[in-house]
């Protein structure tokens, strides 16, 4: 192995989307959190030492964590809860998601689609109160680098699955 340090830097652009729905930021959140099951990665890491099979792994995180969208909630982030002390008086939270049951379709095509796995979503309230924004970057458009057609199909996969999720959360009611 050799003694030196390299470092390579590759430009890429994202895909950022913005969803603006008529739906309340409370819909819109509690939408997210009936369609989203909770976990956090020390539980999954944790489960995944123990003396069980793969197909019990997969099991086990399908059975306790997987909400019905087929993604759990790992942290949120309330940016609106720090925000007003600087007079922006916005409700605005940001979640990552994910799932390792899709994240392992990725990773093992490319170990370094780990740095956009999980996924991450922004809700914001409007700035008049009617309605919501969601914003979030297509993940395929970070993850996919290069000719990789395995993992371009893996990434697409969960671009789709999440943006059924974008969309249950912002339909009209």
């Amino acid at each position: 192995m050799s003694s030196e340090v390299t470092v390579v830097e590759t430009q890429f652009a994202g895909v950022r989307v913005e969803v603006r729905t008529p739906a309340s930021f409370d819909d819109v959140v509690e939408r997210l959190n009936k369609l989203c099951g909770k976990s956090s990665i020390p539980e999954l890491v944790k489960l995944a030492r123990e003396d069980i099979s793969e197909g019990t792994y997969v099991r086990e995180v399908e059975r306790r964590f997987v909400g019905e969208s087929g993604f759990m909630l790992f942290s949120e982030i309330d940016h609106g809860g720090w925000i007003a002390k600087f007079g922006i008086k916005r409700r605005t939270v940001r979640w990552i998601l994910g799932n390792p049951l899709i994240a392992i379709t990725m990773l093992r095509h490319d170990i370094s689609a780990g740095l956009f796995a999980p996924v991450e979503v922004l809700l914001t309230e409007a700035s008049d109160g009617e309605g919501t924004f969601v914003t979030y970057v297509r993940p395929s458009s970070l993850i996919v680098l290069g000719d990789n057609p395995e993992l371009k199909h893996a990434a697409q996969a969960l671009d789709r699955k999440f943006e059924s999720l974008i969309e249950r959360i912002t339909a009209p009611h």
